[in-house]
């Protein structure tokens, strides 16, 4: 018999299969090009993130076969996610992308946030230019999505513009910029010291505090708007349930 705790228990499944890929497979993965690759296979290192991150999101249909309409709409929020990060390539780390990704996170899911996240580094780097640092954007707009969905899920986050802006500004500061500049750091010296990290988060600090703050208007923006008429296709069509 089909009961609510059987829902919960294939929640909690996808959720793990999707955190064992997140924080162990992907970050071990991004390694294993930096050091043992010389960071130069960067095309290949993103295609498995991607392969990664759609084993949890396909588990999200393990009883029954994806509809086509349910992956437009991830494939929509996508090409928002891309167009907006295109339409403010003149404003130098003023981009939407994290508040799109948090959005579709807290409508369809951790799975569906980290997917819209990473899918929005790789292609809308085929504009902005790929390169070493491709792999780790992915990890950090996924990463930022997935735990939006995470915390939603258990009652930690609410959709209120508010709790939206908090959470969007602090993950974009300390989750993309702390990982992203991560990389600065490895790319300046593979054995890096105290000095290099001090001085590579010293310089990467006011452009960091603009992009959370480009995150907070963006979510202040958007958030209502948006979630309401992705809850009312949801509904309507039963999307990702």
């Amino acid at each position: 018999m089909h009961t609510e705790s059987d829902d919960t228990k294939r929640l909690r499944k996808r959720t793990k299969a999707a955190a064992i890929m997140i924080l162990v497979f992907i970050p071990l993965t991004i390694l294993f090009g930096v050091y043992f690759l010389n960071d130069r296979k960067y095309y290949i290192i993103s295609l498995l993130i991607i392969c990664y991150t759609m084993i949890p999101f396909i588990m999200v249909f393990e009883r029954r076969k994806p509809q086509a309409r349910e992956l437009i709409i991830i494939a929509v929020l996508i090409a928002i996610a891309v167009a907006g990060r295109a339409a403010f390539f003149m404003a130098p780390q003023f981009k939407p992308v994290i508040a799109v990704v948090i959005i579709a996170a807290v409508c369809f899911g951790a799975e569906a946030g980290f997917l819209v996240g990473a899918m929005t580094g790789f292609v809308s780097n085929f504009f902005f230019g790929q390169g070493p640092w491709t792999p780790w954007q992915m990890f950090c707009f996924g990463m930022i999505g997935f735990l939006a969905g995470v915390l939603f899920q258990k009652g930690l986050l609410k959709r209120t513009r508010k709790q939206l802006c908090i959470f969007g500004g602090l993950s974009t500061f300390f989750i993309y910029g702390g990982i992203v500049d991560l990389w600065t750091i490895f790319m300046v010296s593979p054995k890096p010291e105290i000095e290099t990290a001090i001085l590579v988060y010293g310089t990467a600090l006011g452009f960091n505090a603009i992009h959370a703050f480009a995150t907070v208007v963006f979510l202040y923006i958007l958030a209502n708007p948006m979630i309401e008429k992705l809850e009312r296709i949801k509904i309507k069509y039963g999307l990702l349930e």
